[in-house]
């Protein structure tokens, strides 16, 4: 599998150089067709490319050609993204059999070119199996992702409506009061991250010390991003079979996360993920989402509608028009609710 993973790294690259020069010297745009042509050029040129599926080849082609879509379309949205790079040793991490090549029998799952490997299959497969992913995570772990067809049966339509604002204070304050705290992943393990990062600045580079200590930061930082990930899926899955209708704010995290005093703690609440894996799960679960223009959330109120001007540091809303008083977050997701429904019509 290191092989394969090295293989494609070299394809992936190739491709890349092909494509750039290209347009650099002709000015011709190669397409993902005449790119996949290549290949079998390639393998008499090195018969090592033999040794790795041809479909898991072509599908290193299909990134590139992507990467190159995606450049575009950013470029064209008036954004300023970075243009595809070379990936270097161990930067190329997964190969995908996209149509063929693999073969699940139990707790064996057989590759083309590769052979059996035991796995733990960690959920029963429901479908049909159509691509296979191997990946290598950034720990030395192997995981396959499967991706399924299959028919779900949706859940009934439920009535519950509720609010969401997502917050730093509290992860999350519903329209009804209820609150969800923020578990801080990341601050919770910042010292430990810092003091194997301070190792791995020390070590000496090619030596096997910085090895095992780049490992261990990747090891820190694999354990926060699964702990964020899980938080996330069991919140929304508690959400989803609780309420019909979900509202949360559009918000626009990039422009928040240029606040220099939160962007760590944005960065580590991970309010988009936790929306996101909430759309995956709501519309089998019989569920939907809404989101809604956060303008004036915070600064409306929910009694009478007016304008109450408030600070960051404001945790309270009192109107000195109606005389509501309540927690700011409530008010905001009582806002957020009743956007929602008004989206509905």
């Amino acid at each position: 599998m290191e092989q394969t993973l090295e293989i494609c790294r070299w394809v992936y690259n190739e491709t890349l150089a092909m494509r750039k020069n290209a347009w650099e010297q002709e000015q011709r745009n190669i397409s993902y067709y005449e790119s996949k042509r290549q290949i079998p050029i390639w393998k008499k040129e090195r018969p090592v490319l033999s040794t790795v599926h041809s479909q898991v080849l072509q599908d290193v082609s299909l990134r590139v050609d992507l990467a190159f879509k995606a450049f575009f379309r950013r470029l064209k949205a008036g954004e300023e993204p970075g243009y595809p790079r070379f990936k270097g040793k161990g930067r190329y991490d997964s190969f995908t059999y996209p149509q063929s090549g693999f073969n699940l029998d139990g707790d064996r799952l057989h590759l083309s070119k590769i052979g059996d490997v035991k796995i733990i299959l960690h959920r029963p497969i429901e479908g049909t199996i159509k691509t296979c992913t191997v990946r290598r995570s950034s720990t030395g772990k192997w995981y396959a992702c499967f991706s399924v067809e299959y028919d779900p049966i949706p859940a009934p339509q439920k009535e519950t409506v509720i609010g969401v604002d997502v917050g730093l204070e509290s992860f999350a304050t519903l329209s009804n009061g209820e609150k969800i705290e923020n578990p801080r992943f990341f601050r919770t393990d910042e010292k430990a991250l810092a003091k194997a990062q301070r190792k791995l600045s020390k070590a000496e580079k090619g030596t096997p010390e910085r090895k095992k200590a780049r490992k261990n930061v990747a090891r820190i930082h694999e354990r926060i991003a699964h702990r964020r990930l899980d938080f996330a899926h069991q919140t929304s899955r508690r959400m989803v079979d609780q309420y019909g209708t979900i509202v949360f704010e559009d918000l626009n995290i990039k422009n928040m996360q240029k606040n220099h005093c939160l962007a760590k703690s944005i960065a580590d609440v991970a309010w988009n993920l936790f929306i996101t894996i909430t759309e995956n799960k709501a519309e089998e679960a019989g569920s939907q989402v809404i989101r809604v223009n956060p303008r004036n959330t915070s600064q409306r109120c929910s009694g009478c509608g007016m304008i109450v001007k408030k600070t960051l540091s404001d945790r309270v809303h009192i109107c000195p028009h109606c005389g509501l008083m309540m927690d700011r977050d409530q008010n905001a997701a009582i806002n957020i609710m009743r956007l929602g429904l008004q989206s509905l019509g």
